[in-house]
């Protein structure tokens, strides 16, 4: 990845040191990197919106208001990630990341697989 903003979801206080969210759509807030010329330039956080309101789509479509190009998630349901492909932000599984530094840096060199079907979840905050 050259150039984009990646979303993390992450546990609370957010930042390269969190634990990554087990599910992108209840973690406690993203931790959002921005990336110019393959390298970290910006680190902030992003709340999480309520999941109740526009269901597993509120936060896909939140995430593209906030102009994420990338997501690392460790799982996330059928739908949502038809929504994630519809708006144009590309997904990389990244489950087992021991920290969001870890899932950025796998993803920067290329060592993350995109995020496909067979790894989805029944949604809820399950494993897949």
């Amino acid at each position: 990845m050259d150039k984009g903003k990646i979303a993390v979801p992450s546990a609370q206080p957010g930042g390269l040191e969190a634990e990554v969210g087990a599910h992108f759509g209840h973690c406690d807030l993203y931790t959002i990197i921005e990336v110019n010329d393959g390298a970290v330039v910006e680190i902030s956080t992003l709340p999480n919106v309520p999941h109740v309101q526009g269901g597993c789509m509120a936060p896909v479509n939140y995430l593209a208001e906030n102009k994420v190009t990338t997501l690392i998630a460790g799982g996330m349901g059928m739908r949502p990630l038809m929504g994630f492909n519809q708006v144009g932000i590309d997904v990389f599984y990244g489950a087992g990341a021991p920290n969001v530094g870890a899932a950025v840096e796998a993803l920067l060199k290329g060592a993350l697989v995109r995020f496909t079907p067979e790894q989805t979840c029944g949604g809820g905050g399950g494993h897949p």
